[in-house]
């Protein structure tokens, strides 16, 4: 009986210790990254999107790393182009190489379409222009000088930020 307590207190360790280490791995340091050639070689310089390919306005594009591989990109994109339905709805795109937390929403490793609504949501939709989801924005208030879009590091992973309002970005 000794043997098959210690066989078990053992590999409970070994589990909470490799959970501890996965858990490491995986959220690491956030960070903003901000060096202007390693944001030139990252963010995309056209998005498609619902059978459209749009410019993206690179000032103001931004890149996070959430962890020591992982990265978010996210950028306004020129609209002119979209019809009013679509254009009234989306603004930009956000990348992922790794699945992430979209506010309370999971999100799966790709490339989607955003937007923000007056209302206080920020929408996901897929690159047919379909919406996924919608998730609630929180407002920043001691913001002084928000700019159109852009990404700031805080305790459970990125504010992705448009204007005032943001959406966390964490780690699944």
């Amino acid at each position: 009986m000794k043997t098959i307590f210690k066989t078990l207190l053992v590999a409970a360790a070994f589990i909470v210790f490799a959970n501890l280490n996965a858990f490491a791995q995986t959220t690491g340091p956030f960070e903003t990254i901000d060096d202007k050639e390693q944001l030139d070689a990252m963010v995309p310089r056209s998005f498609y999107f619902a059978g459209l390919s749009g410019l993206t306005q690179r000032r103001n594009s931004a890149v996070a790393r959430l962890g020591e591989k992982r990265y978010v990109l996210a950028g306004l994109v020129d609209v002119s182009g979209y019809s009013t339905d679509i254009s009234g709805v989306y603004e930009g795109f956000f990348i992922t190489d790794s699945p992430v937390k979209f506010g309370a929403k999971k999100l799966k490793i790709g490339a989607y379409g955003i937007g923000f609504s007056k209302s206080g949501m920020a929408r996901v939709f897929d690159l047919s222009g379909k919406q996924l989801f919608q998730t609630p924005t929180t407002k920043d208030e001691e913001l002084k000088r928000p700019r159109p879009l852009m990404m700031q590091v805080e305790a459970k992973g990125i504010r992705l930020y448009k204007g005032k309002d943001y959406v966390v970005i964490s780690p699944r």
